[in-house]
């Protein structure tokens, strides 16, 4: 059963599978549908807009699976148009589509402006009401919940109000349950959106909800739907992470945490929003885009923190420089370490990667070696593994698991056919290691010869691989001799960790990520920490 529209709890209506899969750049499988909608209905969104059952085998194959499967929390959604000028809703394939979906839930979307209706419909402003509420009351008498989208009403509603107003009431004698008025060209501002959505609510009463749904082409897509919410709107359509056509549609990973942390009314299951971290990162990664690490509330970077001040500010105060605590969305409190770190940002760092008791003196000298390194080139910001081995490094007592005493590499080309050679010798244990290897570049030959040398004496080199190698050039002005920055994603199947290395000779700047990479992942945990 649908909320009453005067309730304090707003319906999350996610239509990522349906207007999300029209981003440039996105071609979404069956499979990869079915476990995003998984996801959310874990997250515990009122509606998942599945796709539009008569437009293409892909989504009638959605529906199909969709209706064997048990959904906890959402109700699955069919998506599609009002039936075609001058026949019935039975004669029309992609009414008939609707019903053939299976879903308790339709989501049906017609014009609301009157250019619409004559310019591109071609139809007359009657035939278009007819269109409306026909479709309406034919999917109701088929035993459907109907969700109207009312196209292009912002824009129409601004063209000719009356006439707006009518294509709704024509949804309402049909038996819509909720009107989501649409601003489809995403050009409205959030004040035209209070005033409009006010005067809707006032002229239908308070018998059928309104809600919205709303494009980004102005870049208010959630600045218009918490300005909807606000005065009285309680239902909301939109994507995780802002996905959609052109500039997207109205972010429910911050809607979303707004209606709860900022109006204090009930958008998700008590205890679900601690969810949302995981579940932009989870659509992400299914639908092959890379996260949005300064997303409010759910990226990585949302409650990160570089400046040495706000690092000593929030040690005596978790709120010093942020709104809301991060564990809310289930996200968390970083510290960034850089050239603007302080001595407050090392010792923070150092105990979030489990070196305990680092003293301020060694945070002085870390954060000195830091700015000297980083004016040379490198950056730390997502590099932690390095931080950590230049806090130990500093430390008392340390002593290295390895030295480089001297390398070689040489390329050669032999007609069509290119090869990589590299010699590495280092003392290991007190011990001189001497190795070579092949490669399918001077990169990938260093570090095998570099593997071939550690293997013996740690077998656990055997589990470390590279996740990720970048390269950039700093001071492209010098060509061939500009500093180049090297950072290196590692994982073990357990742990991930990066590192870099910065010089002007790219395998110079390799070696000194390549031994971070190495030297902290097969340091003793006893001794990390």
């Amino acid at each position: 059963m649908a909320s009453s529209p005067q309730s304090d709890s707003v319906e999350i209506f996610d239509t990522t599978l349906r207007d999300g899969g029209q981003t440039e750049g996105i071609s979404y499988s069956v499979d990869d549908k079915l476990r995003i909608a998984r996801k959310l209905d874990e997250l515990g969104v009122a509606f998942i807009e599945g796709g539009w059952p008569g437009s293409n085998p892909k989504d009638v194959a959605f529906f199909e699976q969709a209706r064997t499967m048990t959904w906890k929390n959402a109700k699955i959604v069919a998506f599609g148009a009002t039936r075609r000028a001058n026949i019935k809703p039975g004669d029309d394939a992609s009414v008939r589509g609707l019903v053939e979906a299976g879903t308790e839930v339709c989501a049906i979307f017609g014009k609301s402006s009157v250019m619409q209706v004559k310019e591109v419909l071609r139809t007359t402003l009657e035939e278009n009401l007819k269109m409306i509420e026909e479709t309406v009351a034919f999917l109701r008498t088929n035993g459907k919940r109907v969700i109207y989208d009312a196209e292009h009403f912002f824009d129409g509603y601004r063209l000719d109000s009356a006439y707006a107003l009518q294509t709704l009431q024509a949804a309402v004698k049909g038996g819509a349950e909720t009107l989501a008025l649409c601003d489809t060209n995403g050009g409205s501002l959030p004040w035209q959106m209070e005033t409009i959505v006010s005067d809707v609510i006032a002229k239908l009463g308070k018998s059928v909800r309104v809600g919205v749904h709303l494009h980004d082409d102005s870049g208010c897509g959630v600045a218009n739907s918490l300005a909807a919410i606000r005065v009285g709107a309680r239902h909301v359509q939109g994507t995780i992470n802002g996905y959609g056509e052109r500039c997207g549609n109205a972010n429910l990973c911050i809607v979303i945490p707004n209606i709860e942390l900022k109006l204090g009314l009930r958008a998700l299951p008590a205890g679900a929003l601690a969810r949302l971290h995981e579940t932009a990162r989870f659509v992400a990664e299914v639908t092959n885009f890379a996260p949005n690490d300064q997303m409010p509330y759910v990226g990585n970077s949302a409650f990160a923190h570089k400046a040495g001040v706000h690092v000593s500010a929030m040690q005596r105060h978790p709120d010093a420089y942020q709104h809301v605590d991060p564990k809310l969305v289930g996200n968390e409190m970083r510290v960034v370490v850089s050239e603007l770190s302080g001595r407050s940002n090392i010792v923070e760092k150092a105990s979030e990667l489990g070196l305990q008791n680092v003293d301020a003196a060694v945070g002085a000298k870390v954060v000195e070696l830091i700015k000297a390194k980083e004016h040379e080139g490198f950056s730390f910001e997502a590099a932690e593994a390095s931080v950590a081995l230049l806090v130990r490094r500093l430390s008392p007592g340390y002593q290295p698991l390895f030295t480089l005493l001297d390398y070689r590499s040489m390329v050669s080309r032999h007609g069509d056919r290119s090869m990589a050679e590299a010699t590495i010798k280092l003392t290991i244990g007190g011990h001189e290691v001497h190795t070579a290897a092949e490669g399918n570049g001077p990169v990938n030959a260093f570090d095998q010869a570099l593997r071939k040398a550690l293997e013996p004496r740690f077998p656990a080199v055997k589990d470390i691989s590279l996740a990720d190698y970048k390269v950039r050039i700093l001071n492209s002005n010098l060509g061939t001799a500009a500093i180049t920055r090297v950072l290196i994603d590692w994982h073990d199947g357990v742990r991930r960790w990066s590192t870099v290395g910065a010089g002007s000779n790219i395998l110079d700047a390799t070696w000194l990520a390549l031994a971070d990479g190495y030297e902290y992942s097969l340091t003793p945990a006893a001794v990390r920490s």
